[in-house]
Order: structure tokens, then C-alpha cells, then sequence
């Protein structure tokens, strides 16, 4: 697919002024995307459950959640920022029965669209609009007059002006100031899947801990183990943010460079490379989704006890007694497993 960019010039809001736009959900999404439109003129309802932290949270921001149904009635565009695994037992239960012809449903990502957890009527536009960072940034770039880049899709254009709705939400939630970029919801649904489970999420947990336990193993200080392996992957990480690959080279030390260069390659080899294609094949084929939907329904014994299990690691526990030492840190501490 040749790249395709579109800017505030390219995304009027015209769609969607005078228009109602629901959103579902007021979480790191669902609450960035409530306030941007609603600050770009475009007028917003929200629902959310009563009595739960978000829908405080919610009324805080002077919006009065009601129910789906509700917030979806007169509705031009429908944004669903729910978690994946809910979405598809609440569209069945609570969108699609409320649906009409000509509205056009939103979405932050394209798993459940993709892998067919979630089926529209015909007559319904489906679009997305993905930013590329968390609900908190799309809101702090945005009251700072700028905004982050997202990436829109179109799976099915009902009304012959799907992608301009979209454009439109995505202007208005301050994306197209940065720049939003075509993509298509399997492209979405399969590149953030596997760069989560390879690289940003699994790859990088997995080769600190290997890095962690290597030392520890080998005989060295825990604590010098968890700065070489876990505390300074910030700092090679926020090099790499500001300018990538080069810039982390030029800002590191020669001997360090050298090392990255000629034993980096080493630690991924052919062998790696053809893990990281079975996954990817196991995520295009749908396997990693019925799995991932089979844990849930299933009570999560499985997630629950890997999560425990590194929850518990000497890795975590001598990271928790080294945090305190470092008060320039905003120590955050995950959710203790029961």
C-alpha cells in the first residue's frame, strides 16, 4: 500500500458538525476522544456504567453519562473504545439492537472487526481511528495546540463518505495536526499484535529478564544486574524516541556502540527470526485471537498464573527495593495477584 497522508487541510469537521458523536466507554481512549471533539465544537454523549471510577470521572469533566442506548440514539458516529474482549458481547447486547442505517461505527483498533467478533449490519459505515499513544497524550498534545498521529481505516462505506467521518474524527480529536495515515483494519489489527507480543511487550520483557538471570546466575549483585538489564533500557529506549537507531549510537560510548553492532545480531538469530514468523502466523490466522477469547471465557487461569509468576520474580522484587532509592521516579506499582 503506497503511503498516504492526510492533514487538517484534508480532514474538514464539516461531517460532523451539527452532528451527535457517542462515545462508549470513558477510559484512556474514550475520555481523550469525548473531550477533543467536544472541544472542536462536535457534540458529544458519553456512556458509561453508573458508580464506576470512569464515570465519576466523567461527570467531573461535565459530561452526563447515560446508558448505550441512550448515548447512541441520534447518533452520527458511534465511537467504541471499549476493552477488545467485552466488545462483542456488549455490541450484541447493547449496540446492534439500537443501530440504524447511515450511522457509522468507530473504532480505536480493529480486533474484533478483523477477526469477526463483531459482524455490522450493512447499511452501517465502519471506521477507525487509532492514535499512536495513549488516551492521556492524545489530550495533553491536544490542549497544547498540537495533537498525535493516527492512523485511519475503512472497512465498509455504507454512505459513499465513510472516510470523510472519519477524517473528521480524526481532525477533531487533534490527529490530523501531526498527520493521519491510511492503513486498513487487518493491517492494524496484525502489525500492533505482533509488535506487542515480539518487540514492544514480549520481546523486551523476555530479554530483560533473560539478560536479569544470566547475571544473577553467573554470580553477580542482584541490584547491579536490575540497573545493567531493567533501569537503563529508559535511557537507550528515550534515545532511541528522539531519533532512533542513530541517534542512540551517537549519544552511547564507542565500546558501547561496537558491542551493539557486533553482538546485538547474535542475541536475535535465524532461529528467533523464525519464532517471530510462526507468531505472526498464528496471529494472521486468527489462532492467537480464539485464544486470547478461550482465556477469557475461561477465567484467566492462565494469564493469571504467568502473571503471578513474574509478579513474584527476584527481577520485580529487587526492582521495588531499588525504586525508593530513586525519588525522581513517580513509582508505580502494578496489580498484586491475589
Amino acid at each position: 500500500m503506497a503511503l498516504k497522508m492526510f492533514y487538517v487541510k484534508d480532514a474538514p469537521l464539516a461531517p460532523l458538525k451539527g452532528k451527535k458523536v457517542a462515545t462508549i466507554g470513558y477510559g484512556s481512549q474514550g475520555h481523550a476522544h469525548s473531550l477533543n471533539l467536544r472541544d472542536s465544537g462536535i457534540k458529544v454523549s458519553v456512556a458509561e456504567l453508573p458508580g464506576t471510577p470512569n464515570y465519576k470521572i466523567a461527570i467531573k469533566h461535565g459530561f452526563k453519562p447515560t446508558d448505550i442506548k441512550t448515548a447512541m440514539k441520534g447518533a452520527s458516529l458511534i465511537i467504541i473504545t471499549l476493552p477488545d474482549v467485552v466488545q462483542g458481547k456488549l455490541y450484541e447486547k447493547y449496540i446492534k439492537p439500537n443501530l440504524v442505517p447511515g450511522q457509522t461505527l468507530g473504532f480505536c483498533h480493529g480486533f474484533n472487526i478483523h477477526f469477526k467478533y463483531i459482524v455490522p449490519p450493512k447499511g452501517n459505515n465502519v471506521v477507525m481511528i487509532a492514535p499512536k499513544g495513549p488516551g492521556h497524550l492524545v489530550r495533553s498534545e491536544f490542549q497544547k495546540g498540537g495533537g498525535v498521529p493516527c492512523i485511519v481505516a475503512v472497512e465498509k462505506d455504507a454512505t459513499g463518505d465513510a472516510l470523510k467521518i472519519a477524517l473528521a474524527w480524526g481532525n477533531g480529536i487533534g490527529g490530523a495536526r501531526a498527520g493521519i495515515i491510511k492503513t486498513t483494519f487487518k493491517e492494524e489489527t496484525e502489525t500492533d499484535l505482533f509488535g506487542e507480543q515480539c518487540v514492544l511487550c514480549g520481546g523486551l520483557s523476555s530479554l530483560i529478564k533473560a539478560g536479569f538471570n544470566t547475571l544473577v546466575e553467573a554470580g553477580y549483585q542482584p541490584e547491579i544486574a536490575y540497573f545493567e538489564c531493567m533501569h537503563e533500557v529508559k535511557l537507550i529506549v528515550d534515545l532511541m524516541y528522539q531519533g532512533g537507531l542513530s541517534y542512540m549510537r551517537y549519544s552511547i560510548s564507542d565500546t558501547a556502540e561496537y558491542g551493539d553492532l557486533t553482538r546485538g545480531p547474535r542475541i536475535i538469530p535465524a532461529k528467533t527470526r523464525a519464532e517471530m514468523k510462526k507468531i505472526l502466523k498464528e496471529i494472521t490466522s486468527g489462532k492467537f485471537a480464539k485464544e486470547w477469547m478461550k482465556e477469557n471465557a475461561t477465567g484467566l487461569k492462565k494469564f493469571n498464573s504467568l502473571y503471578k509468576k513474574d509478579y513474584n520474580s527476584k527481577l520485580e522484587n529487587v526492582g521495588r527495593k531499588l525504586r525508593k532509592m530513586m525519588k525522581w521516579i513517580p513509582v508505580k506499582e502494578g496489580v498484586k495477584p491475589k
